[in-house]
């Protein structure tokens, strides 16, 4: 089982409205639902401004629901304002009905439920798109030291850093916007998986230095997968690089037969005939080619590995994916 608790609030008291949150929960509701191909992902409930008051005791609930019984993976993902209270070295997710010194939902408070509910629960993610949200996982050590107190299987990624800014733009938060684009494809590997340490790769190089600075903390043993989109590479032509690489550093002899676009050699290879299924096995290669999984191990181009009967190799990446195959893990 995998659930997932999504929460978006833009209706604050003015002048503290937001713009963002709601479409924000309403798009992330809809992917994290299903993957790309229509299977079913998380059991997601959502909880927005927009369909009614986002209280304080209606969140606390919400959440003590989503880490009670047993799961594979829960996910919690909270958009709208978060405050920290320096008084009390407090960080909030700020509820509409919140106010000093009640601000919502204690930050401390999300961690230790999620650190409890291992090993029920296998795997906890923890999304946070609002101000200051990157003081979840840190609690006053000895002489005001903060320390991460992260427990086994709980994954954070938030907006910012714990005196930063969480911006919106363009009728999205700049945090969740890329988490979108990352879930719809953007950030997943070869075999189509989007993970949280991918999103964060995905959220930290499309931020610039001098904007909003992403948080990742994570304390997992297991590989999480949050959504699945389509392959790069179908699985069935990953798992064919145990048969055209029998060895990982094995090459892979192409000759003129694989190539049938043959351009400038056409007239010194025209008595070498094109056989169908080299083509095909080297239209697989090709694709391994551009997701740097194989390389010529002579030439520039697999072009002119074929045209010139030369070779291509695995990369490091090419051989971690073959013996996945080789272990029946794909």
């Amino acid at each position: 089982m995998k659930k997932a608790l999504v929460v978006g609030i833009d209706h604050y008291d003015p002048p503290n409205n937001l713009s963002g949150c709601v479409n924000d929960a309403d798009q992330l509701a809809v992917l994290l639902a299903e993957n790309e191909d229509g299977s079913p992902n998380f059991d997601v409930r959502k909880i927005v401004s927009s369909e009614g008051q986002v209280s304080s005791a209606t969140l606390h609930s919400a959440i003590r629901d989503l880490f009670t019984g047993d799961a594979e993976t829960v996910l919690f993902y909270f958009a709208g304002h978060g405050f920290l209270d320096q008084d009390t070295n407090s960080g909030f997710l700020v509820t509409q009905d919140g106010s000093n010194p009640n601000w919502g939902i204690n930050l401390s408070a999300v961690l230790e439920q999620a650190n409890r509910a291992n090993p029920n629960i296998s795997s906890t993610v923890i999304l946070l798109d609002s101000c200051q949200s990157g003081f979840a996982g840190e609690v006053a050590g000895l002489g005001g030291v903060q320390a991460s107190v992260i427990g086994t299987g709980v994954t954070l990624l938030t907006a910012c850093h714990k005196e930063g800014e969480a911006l919106e733009e363009g009728g999205h938060g700049k945090f969740t916007d890329i988490l979108l684009e990352g879930l719809t494809g953007a950030a997943s590997d070869v075999i189509g998986r989007v993970t949280p340490a991918a999103l964060y790769a995905h959220v930290d190089q499309t931020l610039g230095g001098w904007e909003q600075r992403p948080i990742y903390k994570a304390n997992v043993q297991n590989f999480i997968t949050l959504r699945e989109v389509s392959p790069k590479v179908p699985k069935d032509v990953l798992r064919r690089l145990v048969k055209y690489f029998p060895d990982a550093l094995d090459v892979f002899h192409l000759d003129p037969s694989f190539e049938p676009e043959r351009g400038e050699e056409t007239e010194r290879l025209k008595d070498v005939a094109v056989v169908a299924d080299n083509v095909r096995i080297y239209r697989e290669l090709q694709q391994c080619n551009r997701h740097g999984l194989i390389v010529p191990s002579e030439h520039d181009h697999m072009w002119h590995s074929a045209v010139f009967s030369g070779g291509c190799k695995l990369t490091l990446a090419g051989a971690h994916f073959r013996k996945l195959a080789e272990k029946r893990k794909i």
